[in-house]
């Protein structure tokens, strides 16, 4: 499979001469860390998973809070996490950063034909697309990468978050062609959720952040 194009870098030639150094920086730290630090060198990925999911959920309270310098910090601390673990999986020979960044590059170039045309046609052939048509030509592709799925829901992982779990697993389906029958009235506090859930989908709006931000609005000050 021939390798993808690259997407362009900025013209600056101060960045373009730095460019990658302070990844290649903390891949060494990171590496150096494991060979000389007891408590990193004892870490697999199983025990490094409670902090992968603490540094994503610092993240998102950096992206609410919509503090630039916080959000780089813990932008930071979860890239650690991705350097981490990909040192663990280096050290047994399964897989090195360089693999993880080769793989994400050649999906995103595979799932955004509008800006990486694939082999034989000529850049700017594709019809120009909104952001509503990109989506569905992402699912799209991704659904004929995952064609080995035994279920509509394959593929969803059950720790999200139940909101955000729900909104997938609700998308997934109608995409499947198996819409959900939901109850706004019914007794159970779970159906009236769901419907919530659903509505939400229907108007375009995620559950899980409209319920953080409406929370975070009635807190502050508190």
């Amino acid at each position: 499979m021939p390798e993808p194009d690259r997407p362009d870098r900025p013209d600056d030639p101060d960045r373009a001469a730095t460019s990658g150094e302070p990844l290649l920086e903390l891949l060494a730290v990171m590496r150096r860390l494991r060979a000389e630090c007891p408590w990193k060198a004892e870490q697999t990925h199983r025990s490094l998973a409670r902090y992968l999911l603490e540094e994503t959920h610092e993240t998102l309270e950096a992206i609410d809070t919509g503090d630039a310098a916080h959000l780089r910090e813990e932008l930071g601390d979860l890239l650690l996490q991705v350097y981490f673990h990909a040192v663990v999986a280096e050290e047994s020979g399964a897989f090195d950063l360089d693999d993880v960044a080769r793989g994400i590059t050649a999906k995103m170039v595979r799932r955004n034909p509008h800006v990486f045309p694939p082999p034989g046609q000529a850049p700017g052939a594709a019809p120009p697309q909104d952001a509503a048509a990109v989506n569905e030509a992402w699912e799209a592709i991704k659904a004929e990468e995952k064609s080995a799925r035994t279920s509509a829901l394959d593929g969803i992982a059950p720790t999200l978050p139940a909101l955000l779990y729900a909104d997938k697993a609700l998308d997934r389906l109608a995409r499947a062609g198996r819409p959900v029958a939901t109850d706004a009235g019914s007794p159970d506090l779970g159906e009236r959720l769901l419907a919530l859930v659903a509505e939400a989908h229907a108007a375009g709006v995620d559950p899980e952040q409209a319920l953080r931000d409406t929370v975070r609005a009635h807190t502050r000050g508190h």
